[in-house]
């Protein structure tokens, strides 16, 4: 396993604990997609949202498109 490998694997268990603790805590706010909701504007309430939370919603949207398309593609995309 080279070095790259094993600081994914690495990075991919943190997140696995981080997540996992989270999620047991049952406590609001803690897990990833309740930070990205968040940081994204996802959860609001407004019934008319502005043009910066748009923009967020937008990019939150391409980058997760982008990403499943650039996985499924092989890096093509």
């Amino acid at each position: 396993m080279n070095p790259w490998t094993l600081s994914w694997v690495a990075w991919l268990a943190a997140f696995g604990v981080i997540e996992g603790l989270a999620l047991a805590n049952k406590r609001p706010g803690d897990t990833l997609s309740e930070h990205v909701w968040r940081w994204f504007a996802v959860a609001r309430s407004t019934p008319e949202p502005d043009g910066w939370t748009r923009l967020r919603r937008f990019a939150l949207l391409s980058g997760v498109a982008w990403l499943g398309v650039h996985f499924v593609t092989g890096g093509w995309v």
